[in-house]
């Protein structure tokens, strides 16, 4: 159990960056007083909840890291842009967050295809990106596996997601078959599609089917006809909550009741929405985060969340948070503020006690950290089970 209380974090960055202030004018600074940060987020289109959760997370930790006197003896102006979660949008907002704002990081985008989008931008400028559920593999390298070098991630990567739901599926549920019904428009369902039938088969298990649909699909009746002929112990469906919700709901409908595993794209109260409480059950997804921990940081989180907006955080919720204490952290320790720096920094992190679990970067950026599976029940939260990077 971590023992750090939610606000120490921001205190320490703080208290400790105004007994060093030297007084930095670098270019990165506005007017000497502020430290300009951007946010480009998903606040509207397909995914907007991921990207409105993200920016909430990130407003309540600026908030408070300046209400503890902020960086280096600076106020963090946060800048704020809606990436309409479309590629071509993301990386029009992030060059203007780099050029014309003059941002020394920015937060987002979300999804790992807008993230990726903005990598360029963020290489040409010298300012790192930094996303809380960017999960593609490649999405912080390039295609020959280099490291970007200024693009990072606060979460775990498609990889070790789809490897802990197969061995979660193996080891906790005993399934020793399984279809998989994945989203084949994007780079995130089909990584996980991928890394969960490797390591299912190679704990022994049997990939019975594979099916597929695309983004912005509502009728899934006819390959959840053919799934449901076939023997199989558990389906795995990696995608967003949109399709999600409506693929359990039509497939308990059609009496296909066989456990459903997902990834953190389920993290959305859409998929309640759209599935419905009876369909539910008997359901499990990977996630950076669960709201039934017990840890104190993780309980004082929620309670100042909540207080501040009136509801209970998300798993994106706290990525943002933990995303925007992990560029503040960086900032307070780099040598001076300005993009490469502050990448520099980044890359330097380990042990980063975060509201998501402890950080450390590894040198491809990723962060190294443990991840939950979280099972729900009328399409709440009922359990989560921790699974480690070593597991």
């Amino acid at each position: 159990m971590k023992k750090t209380a939610l606000g120490l974090l921001a205190a320490a960055i703080g208290l400790s960056a105004l007994a060093g202030c030297s007084g930095n004018t670098n270019p990165g600074t506005t007017g000497g007083d502020t430290i300009k940060i951007g946010v480009a987020a998903e606040l509207s289109g397909a995914v907007a909840t991921y990207g409105t959760d993200i920016s909430h997370g990130a407003q309540m930790a600026v908030d408070e890291i300046n209400a503890a006197g902020g960086i280096k003896g600076k106020q963090i102006e946060l800048v704020t842009y809606d990436t309409k979660s479309d590629p071509a949008q993301a990386t029009t907002m992030a060059t203007k967050l780099m050029t014309q704002d003059k941002v020394v990081a920015v937060v987002g985008p979300a999804t790992s295809g807008s993230f990726m989008a903005t990598i360029p931008v963020a290489n040409a400028n010298k300012v790192p990106v930094v996303s809380g559920s960017a999960t593609a593999d490649a999405a912080t390298v390039d295609a020959n596996g280099n490291v970007q070098p200024f693009a990072f991630r606060t979460c775990v990567s498609d990889s070790f997601q789809g490897s802990a739901a197969a061995t979660f599926a193996r080891q906790t549920l005993g399934a020793k078959t399984a279809v998989i019904y994945m989203d084949n428009s994007s780079d995130y369902g089909k990584g996980l599609a991928k890394t969960f039938n490797d390591a299912f088969t190679a704990a022994g298990g049997t990939i019975v089917d594979t099916q597929s649909y695309v983004a912005g699909d509502t009728d899934f009746n006819a390959a959840l006809t053919k799934i449901a002929g076939e023997q199989f112990d558990v389906l795995y469906i990696p995608g967003y909550y949109q399709e999600g919700g409506l693929i359990i709901k039509a497939a308990r409908g059609m009496g296909i009741n066989q456990p459903v595993l997902g990834a953190d794209g389920f993290d959305s109260p859409t998929l309640l929405e759209l599935g419905g409480a009876q369909a539910l059950n008997n359901v499990y997804f990977t996630n950076h985060y669960s709201s039934l921990s017990q840890d104190p940081k993780v309980q004082a989180f929620q309670a100042a969340f909540k207080a501040k907006y009136g509801a209970d955080p998300s798993g994106f919720n706290a990525m943002g948070y933990d995303t925007m204490n992990f560029i503040a952290d960086a900032i307070n320790r780099a040598t001076s503020i300005d993009g490469q720096s502050i990448a520099d920094a980044m890359a330097a992190t380990k042990d980063f006690s975060a509201v998501t679990g402890m950080i450390t970067v590894d040198a491809h950026h990723n962060a190294i950290k443990d991840i939950v599976v979280i099972k729900l029940k009328d399409g709440v939260q009922d359990s989560a089970t921790t699974v480690s990077p070593t597991a």
